[in-house]
């Protein structure tokens, strides 16, 4: 496994409804997502961002990406919890961690702009318990 590497899967904020909070704006949270990566990157982090489309081709391009590296750490993005018609993804892409990258930690995020906090709550965990 490679001790630091982290996947970031979140909904492309160009498939996200938001009409509840107009003051959002996909390029504002293409913009937070993009910052949050490179602050997870300055942290010494190698991390991979998946955003995908609810739909069908969602499970296979997770499937696609957690076959690809052995990850320490994988965050889900808030976008996928909620709203509720995504539960159904959500759950999907949580099993789909748990059965490819069973040694992962899971983490979740708030918001776009919380990321960081998420990997570091595990990633720093992780180092805890391997030392043990």
């Amino acid at each position: 496994m490679a001790p630091n590497a982290v996947l970031a899967i979140g909904i492309d904020p160009w498939f996200a409804d938001f009409s509840a909070m107009p003051q959002l704006t996909p390029e504002l949270i293409h913009a937070y997502i993009l910052a949050e990566i490179a602050r997870v990157r300055e942290l010494g982090f190698d991390v991979a961002l998946l955003l995908i489309a609810p739909g069908e081709k969602a499970e296979a391009d997770v499937a696609e990406i957690l076959q690809s590296k052995d990850f320490a750490c994988v965050v889900i993005g808030a976008g996928l919890r909620e709203p509720p018609e995504h539960l159904l993804l959500f759950e999907k892409i949580v099993n789909l961690v748990r059965r490819l990258a069973p040694a992962a930690s899971i983490a979740f995020n708030t918001t776009p702009a919380d990321t960081a906090e998420a990997v570091l709550r595990w990633m720093t965990r992780r180092d805890e318990v391997v030392s043990r």
